[in-house]
């Protein structure tokens, strides 16, 4: 872990993000949002931003601070802006779920809410980026999970801007026919460069380094790792070409999402090729549960995107159960599997790292109780899958 440092803000953004999920979870089980509604509606609205920014961006932003640094082996660069930042985000979040709020009608709050939590998520979001890209850039050329994990901020980019137009939009303060255009049609395409682009391509780009770390497993460049990271990108520009297409009324926005779909499929597969190689060349013989337990979200991630590439999915309600799946099988069952041992990890630092060599200390896995947790996960990840 040569130049990284313990980045004073990760565990706060853990926090943070921890507490969403659980509000996220709380409110679905009170019935609030879809199924109970329509997916479009401001209440489901209301909940997905919850889940997808309180959750799974806040844990996703406060990784990448921690871990840049050990992926390009140099210190971060700004990291001081990372609580403003955190302070953005939060502000932004709960302003965005006010301004839903309102649209829904349930209690009489200003709609200009929507539009002003859409501006601090964005400038949020462009201050996140700024502190990791000048982080990237200060290590060129870089290996190959930083460029998923550059990729993944590009993504972020794009599906902040559509986000703050579609609040532009909703709120009435823009009546542009072109934004009502992109609202109409552009849903899905916000949807994939966020939970695909920003959240799914990063988590790859990390996942190459943390699972070799954890496992013992040598690091390199297989030519199956390249084609996956070509294949995403190419999917997340087929993407954001869309977005143009639909602003300027003209047809093949079907066949470039369809090619998006297919390029993504071809890069999960590649990639769980990966992921089994890095186990069969492993030096740690018994693999520790938060590896154990990612199995299971590479699974949810195989089974979604394949049948997210089924047209007949797609055009029916079996879609929603196959986003919950994506969200809850692949991404937030990654991120608790690598949060069990992260925390643990980089409690270990903090607390032990300064008297290693001159006291006994523990090992990382005695903070944890991998008995409880293995009943746990099974739980978890037996309650995702009924649910969907």
């Amino acid at each position: 872990m040569q130049g990284a440092t313990l980045s004073r803000w990760t565990m706060s953004y853990f926090a943070l993000a921890c507490l969403m999920l659980v509000a996220g979870q709380g409110l679905m089980l009170a019935g609030y949002g879809y199924p109970a509604v329509a997916v479009g509606a401001p209440e489901s609205l209301a909940l997905v931003h919850i889940l997808a920014i309180g959750w799974l961006s806040l844990l996703m932003a406060g990784a990448l601070l921690q871990f840049v640094p050990v992926l390009i082996a140099r210190p971060l660069v700004g990291g001081r802006f990372a609580g403003p930042a955190l302070l953005l985000l939060v502000a932004g979040l709960c302003s965005l779920v006010g301004g839903f709020v309102a649209l829904s009608g349930a209690i009489d709050l200003p709609i200009v809410l929507l539009p002003l939590g859409g501006g601090l998520l964005l400038v949020g979001f462009i201050l996140l980026v700024a502190i990791l890209a000048a982080t990237l850039l200060a290590a060129r050329p870089l290996p190959l999970p930083a460029r998923f994990v550059a990729v993944g901020l590009a993504a972020l980019v794009g599906a902040a801007l559509v986000g703050f137009v579609f609040t532009l939009a909703l709120s009435g303060i823009s009546d542009s026919l072109l934004l009502d255009r992109l609202v109409a049609d552009g849903v899905d395409l916000h949807a994939a460069l966020g939970l695909g682009g920003w959240l799914s391509v990063t988590a790859i780009g990390v996942s190459y380094r943390l699972l070799a770390m954890f496992l013992l497993a040598p690091e390199m460049e297989r030519m199956t790792s390249r084609i996956v990271w070509w294949a995403a990108s190419l999917a997340i520009g087929f993407v954001a070409a869309c977005i143009p297409v639909i602003l300027l009324a003209v047809s093949g926005v079907m066949g470039l999402f369809s090619a998006a779909l297919l390029l993504t499929l071809a890069a999960v597969v590649l990639y769980g090729s990966d992921v089994a190689h890095l186990y069969r060349t492993r030096k740690r013989k018994q693999a520790e549960l938060n590896i154990r337990a990612t199995f299971a979200a590479f699974g949810a991630l195989v089974l979604s995107i394949a049948l997210v590439n089924l047209p007949a999915v797609r055009a029916g309600e079996g879609l929603a159960a196959v986003v919950y799946l994506f969200v809850f099988g692949w991404l937030t069952g990654l991120g608790l599997a690598q949060l069990y041992k992260i925390v643990a990890f980089l409690t270990w630092l903090e607390a032990y790292g300064p008297v290693l060599g001159r006291a006994p200390v523990p090992r990382v896995q005695d903070l944890v109780d991998e008995g409880r947790g293995r009943v746990l996960f099974w739980f978890y990840y037996g309650a995702v899958a009924a649910a969907t």
